[in-house]
C-alpha cells in the first residue's frame, strides 16, 4: 500500500481556517476592549485599538478568501459553481473592505486630509460617511451572500453539517445588519459582527479541523 498524499489544497484548508479563526479571536478581543474604553456611547473606538482593528481587518480579509478557495477546492463537480460564487462574493468583501481600511489607516492621518471640513463624512465610522457605507457593502452584503454560497458548497453531515449551519447563520446574521441603514440605528449592526467575527470564523477552525481531504490518497 502506497502511504497518503496530501495535496497542497488539503493544507490550504487547514492553515485558512485556522489563521482566520486565529485572526478573529484576536480581533474580537481588541474589538471588546475598544468597547469597553469608549469616552462615550455616540463615538467611536479610540486608538490603539481602532489601529490595531484596522490593521488585523487587513490580516483577516485575504485569509477569508483562502478558506473559501480551499472549500472551492474540496467542492464536488456539481457543486463547484457555487463554491466559485462563494469565492468570487467574499474576494469582493475583502478587496473593498481592505481598500476602505487601508485608505483609513493612511490617508485619513495625513494632515493635509483631517483638516478639511468633509474628513469626518469621507473617512468617520459615524454614520453618514463614504467609508461606512462602503463597509457596510463589503460585509452586510458581500460578505454574507460569499457565506451563503459556500455553506451550498459543504455537503455532508456529522461535523461537516455543523459547519454548513455555522456559515448559514453568519450569512444570515450579516444580512441582518442591513436594517441599521433603514431603521437609522447603526448599533442593529452588532448583530453582523457576531456572523462574521464569531460565527464565521467558528465554522473555519470546524472545517480546518475537521476536513477529511479529497485529495489525500492511499492505493494499493
Amino acid at each position: 500500500m502506497r502511504p497518503e498524499v496530501e495535496y497542497p489544497s488539503n493544507r490550504l484548508q487547514t492553515v485558512a481556517g485556522k489563521a482566520l479563526a486565529s485572526l478573529c479571536l484576536a480581533y474580537a478581543a481588541v474589538l471588546g476592549v475598544g468597547l469597553l474604553t469608549l469616552p462615550s456611547p455616540d463615538k467611536q473606538i479610540q486608538d490603539p485599538w481602532f489601529t490595531l482593528m484596522e490593521i488585523l481587518i487587513l490580516a483577516i480579509a485575504p485569509a477569508m478568501v483562502a478558506f473559501t478557495v480551499g472549500i472551492h477546492s474540496a467542492a464536488s463537480a456539481e457543486r463547484k459553481p457555487l463554491a466559485l460564487l462563494g469565492v468570487i462574493f467574499m474576494s469582493m468583501c475583502a478587496a473593498l473592505t481592505s481598500s476602505v481600511h487601508f485608505a483609513i489607516l493612511t490617508l485619513s492621518r495625513q494632515p493635509e486630509m483631517a483638516a478639511t471640513a468633509w474628513a469626518g463624512l469621507v473617512f468617520s465610522f459615524t454614520w453618514p460617511s463614504v467609508v461606512y457605507a462602503l463597509d457596510i457593502l463589503a460585509w452586510d452584503v458581500f460578505f454574507p451572500l460569499g457565506a451563503l454560497f459556500a455553506a451550498f458548497a459543504v455537503p455532508g453531515t456529522g461535523r461537516r453539517r455543523w459547519v454548513r449551519q455555522l456559515l448559514y447563520a453568519s450569512s444570515a446574521l450579516a444580512f441582518l445588519g442591513l436594517l441599521g441603514i433603514p431603521l437609522a440605528n447603526m448599533n442593529i449592526r452588532n448583530v453582523g459582527i457576531i456572523g462574521y467575527v464569531v460565527l464565521f470564523p467558528m465554522a473555519a477552525a470546524l472545517y480546518g479541523t475537521t476536513f477529511k481531504p479529497s485529495g489525500t490518497q492511499g492505493a494499493t
